[in-house]
């Protein structure tokens, strides 16, 4: 009888603490990887051959998007404006009522509910600069923290 209640006692725990962990990830913060060159050398830092030398996981917290608090050089994941199931990471560099200027947009304001965003390694990101302003209703979480693994 002495196991069964010790087996009992680890499922709950291992139940309830799944619980917490599940809920703190999806509501409040949770730890992402990071793919792709659009926002080296800030994140996954490559060489000049392309290839990756680092592999970085970010802490993204969920809160700050119940009152649009961003401000300019926040680091945002978002869904893609072209395909909603993709999910982007790049840096805000335009907030509503700010003018862009850019070769393929002669002058913008960015209007309300809005933000521009723009990659790091501007070479490779596809960003603003090809898909316009970003709705803040795409943006899904806003970046913490950084960790580098080699």
């Amino acid at each position: 009888m002495g196991t069964v209640n010790f087996l009992w006692n680890l499922t709950k725990n291992y139940i309830t603490f799944g619980l917490i962990g599940l809920t703190v990830s999806d509501r409040y913060a949770s730890i992402v990887p990071v793919g792709g060159i659009s926002m080296s050398p800030t994140f996954n830092t490559h060489d000049s051959s392309m290839r990756s030398l680092t592999r970085d996981f970010v802490v993204v917290e969920k809160l700050c998007l119940e009152k649009y608090k961003f401000s300019l050089g926040d680091v945002v994941v978002f869904s893609s404006p072209t395909n909603h199931k993709e999910k982007n990471m790049k840096r805000i560099t335009a907030l509503p009522g700010d003018l862009v200027s850019t070769p393929h947009y002669d002058a913008v304001v960015i209007s309300e509910g809005h933000c521009w965003v723009e990659g790091d390694n501007q070479a490779w990101s596809l960003d603003s600069r090809s898909f316009g302003p970003v709705c803040y209703i795409l943006l899904h979480i806003h970046l913490l923290m950084k960790r580098n693994l080699t």
